[in-house]
C-alpha cells in the first residue's frame, strides 16, 4: 500500500509519544519590545524550537517603533532566550532559528511599515518555505487592537490564499465591558473568520488547569460527589504578592476584577463546574463552558456579596511597601480595586444553592492560585464532640501555581488510646510525580495557534457572557462608596472575611 503523498508512512496516528509538530509557518509579534514578548513569547518560541516542535523554516518577525536592524532584533531575542528560556541553550537550534528572524520598524498607523511587513512576509515565504502561513500576535495595549487589525486587512496581510492560513492572536483584556467587547469582536471578525481568532488566556495553557478536566473526567473517584449533594461551597483564589509595579498607566481604571475575575477566574469556574463534554475538541469544550457561564447568577444584594479593596502601606517580604494611592502615576482619589471578592451561584441542577466564592488581589500574603472544592460535614458523627472539634471539612484543592498539584484533606484518627480525629492532607505534586517539567503556558498556546487547535482559547460567547456577569458588579461599585483598605502583606480587607462569615464560612489560608 503506497503511503499518502507527503505523509510519513512510519507514523502511527495512535502513537501518543509522537508530539504534534507545527507545519510550515511563521509568527509576527507586534509590540515585540514589551515585557510580555521579552519574558514569555520569545523564550517560548526558542523552547518550542529546542523541543523539535517547530518546522525547520520557522520564521519570526518583530514589529515595533525601535530603530533596529535585523541583527539588533536577533540580539534582543538572544538575550531574552538566555535569560528566560526554560530549556538549555543549544547553538545549533539558535543558528537555525536566526535564519528566519526579521525586524520591521514602524508605528501602527504607518502604511509604509505595513507594506514593508508585507514584503518581508513574502520574502520569508520564498526563503524559508513558510507556505504563506502566518500568525499575528498582538502584544500591544488593547486600544491599538482595532487599528492593527484594520491595517492587516488594508495591506492584504490577513488574506488567506491558495490554502494558506492567517491567524490573529489577541491578548487580554478583551474589551473593558460588554459593549466594548462586542465592538472589538465586530472589528476583528470583519478581518479574520472566528476560527482564525485566538484570544489568549495564558491560565488555560497551564498544565494544572488542564488537569482539572483529567481529575474530574478520567477518574470515577471524584465525579460522583462533584455536585450540590456533597459540595458545600467552592473557593477560587488568585493572589499576588506584588503591587502594580510600573503598570500604573494600564492598571488604573481597570482594576483587579476586570483584570483577573472576568477572564482567569471565570474560566476556572467554568472548568470546575461544567458538565462532561461529548469529546475534548474545541467545540464540545466551548459548548459546556458557555452553558455554565450562561447559568451563573448574581446575588440579589451586591453590597453584601461583593467586596473590593485597595492595598495600603504595610510590610511584605521583610520590606516596607507603599499603598496603592502612593504608587507613582496613581491619582490619590483613585477608586480602582486592587482586591475583589464576589459570591456567585450557578442556576442549574448540579450546582443549585452552592456558592462559588472568587477572590483576587495584589500585595496579599503570598503568590498562589488554587481552586478549593469544600465538602459538607458528615451528616452524623458517632464520635463525641471533643474528639472532632479540630476537624474542618473535607476538601479537594487544585493548586494551579506555584507548587502545582492536588491536595485532598480528610479526617484521620490521631495515634493513641483516645478516639481523637484530626485533619490530614494527602498530596500530589507535579514536580515529584513526573520527571518532565511542565512546559510554559505560552509554549503550549503558541504551538496550538500554529496548529490551529483552539481547545484552550475562550470563544466570543464566553468572553461576552463573562462581561455580562461582571458589568453589573462594576456598575454597582461605581455608584457605591470607595474600596476598603487592607494592609499590604495581609489576606485582604476585613469586609471579605465578614462576607463569608455571614454565610457561616471562612476563607481558606492557602
Amino acid at each position: 500500500m503506497s503511503a499518502v503523498h507527503g505523509a510519513n508512512p512510519l507514523r502511527d496516528a495512535a502513537d501518543r509519544r509522537l508530539p504534534r509538530i507545527a507545519g510550515p509557518s511563521g509568527l509576527v509579534i507586534f509590540g515585540v519590545t514589551g515585557d510580555l514578548s521579552r519574558k514569555k513569547l520569545m523564550p517560548a518560541v526558542y523552547d518550542l524550537a529546542n523541543r523539535g516542535l517547530l518546522p525547520p523554516g520557522f520564521s519570526l518577525i518583530g514589529f515595533a517603533r525601535r530603530e533596529w536592524q535585523d541583527e539588533d532584533f536577533a540580539q534582543e531575542v538572544y538575550e531574552a532566550v538566555k535569560q528566560h528560556a526554560r530549556t538549555p541553550f543549544r547553538e545549533e537550534v539558535w543558528q537555525q532559528l536566526i535564519q528566519g528572524m526579521r525586524f520591521v520598524q514602524g508605528d501602527f498607523d504607518d502604511d509604509d511599515a505595513f507594506e514593508k511587513l508585507k514584503s518581508t512576509v513574502e520574502e520569508l515565504d520564498k526563503a524559508q518555505g513558510t507556505g504563506g502561513n502566518f500568525a499575528f500576535y498582538l502584544s500591544v495595549p488593547p486600544k491599538f487592537f482595532p487599528l492593527v487589525v484594520r491595517q492587516l486587512k488594508k495591506h492584504g496581510l490577513a488574506d488567506q490564499k491558495n490554502g494558506s492560513w492567517r491567524r490573529a492572536v489577541i491578548e487580554k483584556p478583551f474589551g473593558h465591558d460588554l459593549v466594548s467587547a462586542k465592538e472589538l469582536n465586530e472589528v476583528v471578525h470583519e478581518v479574520f473568520p472566528p476560527d482564525a481568532v485566538f484570544r489568549i488566556d495564558h491560565y488555560l495553557g497551564k498544565e494544572t488547569v488542564q488537569n482539572i478536566l483529567a481529575l474530574r473526567f478520567a477518574n470515577t473517584l471524584f465525579e460522583p460527589i462533584w455536585n450540590r449533594s456533597y459540595v458545600d461551597h467552592v473557593q477560587i483564589t488568585m493572589a499576588e504578592d506584588i503591587g502594580i509595579g510600573g503598570r500604573a498607566g494600564y492598571y488604573d481604571g481597570i482594576g483587579a476584577a476586570r483584570d483577573v475575575i472576568q477572564n482567569h477566574l471565570l474560566q476556572l469556574l467554568a472548568l470546575t463546574a461544567m458538565e462532561e463534554p461529548a469529546s475534548f475538541d474545541a467545540d464540545a469544550l466551548a459548548a459546556e463552558k458557555t452553558k455554565v457561564l450562561g447559568a451563573v447568577k448574581l446575588p440579589k444584594d451586591l453590597g453584601e456579596s461583593t467586596v473590593r479593596g485597595q492595598y495600603a502601606a504595610g510590610w511584605q517580604g521583610g520590606a516596607k511597601a507603599v499603598g496603592y494611592l502612593q504608587e507613582d502615576g496613581i491619582d490619590p482619589q483613585s477608586k480602582t480595586d486592587t482586591y475583589a471578592a464576589v459570591k456567585l451561584e450557578i442556576d442549574n441542577r448540579r450546582w443549585a444553592g452552592v456558592p462559588f466564592y472568587l477572590r483576587t488581589g495584589k500585595r496579599l500574603g503570598r503568590r498562589v492560585t488554587e481552586i478549593a472544592v469544600v465538602f459538607q460535614r458528615a451528616p452524623h458523627s458517632p464520635f463525641d464532640h471533643t474528639a472532632t472539634e479540630e476537624l474542618g471539612r473535607n476538601a479537594i484543592v487544585i493548586r494551579v501555581q506555584p507548587d502545582e498539584g492536588v491536595t485532598v484533606r480528610f479526617g484521620s484518627k490521631v495515634p493513641g488510646t483516645q478516639m481523637e480525629i484530626r485533619d490530614v492532607s494527602m498530596d500530589f505534586a507535579y514536580g515529584e510525580s513526573f520527571t518532565e517539567s511542565s512546559p510554559e503556558a505560552y509554549e503550549r498556546l503558541i504551538l496550538d495557534v500554529l496548529l490551529g487547535d483552539s481547545n484552550l482559547f475562550p470563544r466570543v460567547e464566553e468572553v461576552e457572557l463573562s462581561w455580562k456577569i461582571l458589568d453589573p458588579i462594576e456598575q454597582f461599585w461605581d455608584k457605591h462608596g470607595k474600596p476598603a483598605q487592607y494592609q499590604s502583606g495581609t489576606w485582604g480587607p476585613v469586609e471579605a472575611d465578614e462576607m463569608l462569615a455571614r454565610d457561616g464560612r471562612s476563607w481558606r489560608r492557602p
